[in-house]
């Protein structure tokens, strides 16, 4: 049986009558852009889009032609500060567009610069004036990283690459560095990323386990995507926790609320494992320089001890010599005087010695009788002599008496 039916050329042809007959005019249209690329030929190519409490409800391709381009970014950028990007919310001026070969999508005419600087940045100031208003934006700051953090309390997606990318630059670091990390499961984007983030903060304190600091982990995104790391209730909480919070959320180009207020913010889940590693590094390089400096002072005061012990060796054995010299001296005087008083020397030289019978030195005649036995020692012999008479003298040398 046959089946009436249109081919899909007929159907786009009929579409773009009744798309383009019910918007035949421009209109304004308020969305979010959630993707934006300038091509060389000078066309910029949008994806617009809307939100709501439970995620994307609406998107849609836009164009922006070279010849409207290159008029309306300079002036939106020059009116904003920033050139046309992803996450700001814009009113534009388009003209609805329906294609047989590509489908919908709408021409950009205008862009209200004005308008352009975003529902989610106008809500990024507020959220920032209001923590700068309360004493929070700072209080991070104040607290104390110890100087090598080794437990590391991870928030992040398990099967997320920032994550995977995070600890595997941590795990094969050149320098063999060991730390310790715990992970805390959490929703890293979406309308539910915030509680689930101050979910597993509560989790790390109530769990009771010692941490050195917390660090929250996400990798690139789209900017829709990393939206709720602007939010206050999260930032609040970090900035209020007791422990030093490190984040590395997007890429290099972000930058969030939370990263305003946490301790410490790296660009990407690498750079964090970077930065804990470099603390490493630096006290490994402190230490070596310690152990340098102490090797260098042990070996010069071992020189100088050295050196002082060679000197006192010297001055000491200097001084035995002296000591020795002298006493060699005074061995040498006495030995001229020993030899002086030698009788052998006196009787050489024409002295005699007497002695009585029993050997004992003479001093004098007195107490000498006749008939006693006297040897008279000359230096080539003795004289065995008998007193015949013994004359006295008196103090005067007069004679005193005669025996």
């Amino acid at each position: 049986m046959e089946k009436d039916f249109i081919d899909l050329f007929e159907l786009h042809s009929r579409l773009k009558k009744g798309v383009e007959s019910l918007f035949p005019n421009r209109l304004w249209i308020r969305a979010e852009v959630s993707a934006v690329k300038a091509r060389n030929g000078g066309h910029c190519y949008l994806e617009l889009s809307q939100s709501d409490d439970h995620g994307l409800v609406a998107k849609a391709s836009a164009i922006i032609w070279s010849s409207k381009y290159r008029f309306i970014g300079p002036y939106f950028e020059s009116v904003t500060g920033s050139p046309l990007g992803e996450g700001m919310m814009v009113l534009v001026e388009v003209q609805v567009n329906f294609s047989e070969l590509y489908g919908f999508s709408l021409i950009v005419n205008d862009i209200d610069p004005e308008y352009s600087v975003g529902v989610k940045e106008l809500e990024r100031q507020r959220t920032i004036e209001r923590l700068g208003k309360e004493g929070l934006l700072e209080l991070q700051k104040e607290l104390e990283l110890p100087l090598l953090p080794y437990r590391l309390a991870v928030i992040s997606a398990e099967d997320a690459a920032g994550y995977r990318d995070f600890m595997r630059h941590l795990e094969e670091n050149p320098y063999g560095f060991v730390v310790e990390t715990e992970l805390f499961p959490a929703l890293m984007q979406g309308a539910e990323c915030p509680a689930s983030i101050v979910a597993a903060m509560d989790e790390v304190i109530e769990g009771g386990g010692e941490y050195d600091a917390v660090l929250i982990l996400r990798g690139g995104g789209a900017k829709l995507d990393l939206a709720c790391y602007d939010d206050y209730g999260l930032a609040a909480v970090i900035a209020q926790f007791p422990l030093p919070v490190l984040t590395a959320i997007g890429h290099d180009q972000d930058f969030h609320v939370c990263d305003m207020v946490a301790y410490e913010y790296l660009k990407t889940p690498t750079a964090l494992a970077d930065f804990i590693i470099s603390m490493y590094e630096d006290e490994d390089a402190r230490l070596s320089s310690l152990e340098n400096r102490i090797r260098i002072a042990v070996s010069g005061r071992l020189y100088r001890e050295e050196s002082l012990i060679e000197s006192l060796a010297a001055r000491v054995k200097g001084a035995f010599a002296l000591k020795i010299a002298a006493m060699e001296s005074r061995l040498q005087v006495l030995q001229a005087r020993i030899e002086a008083a030698d009788p052998r020397r006196i009787l050489e030289r024409g002295y005699a010695l007497a002695a009585d019978a029993d050997g004992v030195v003479l001093k004098g005649a007195a107490g000498r009788r006749p008939g006693d036995r006297v040897a008279v020692m000359f230096a080539d012999g003795t004289l065995e002599c008998t007193v015949q008479d013994v004359t006295l003298k008196d103090c005067h040398g007069f004679v005193e008496a005669s025996q």
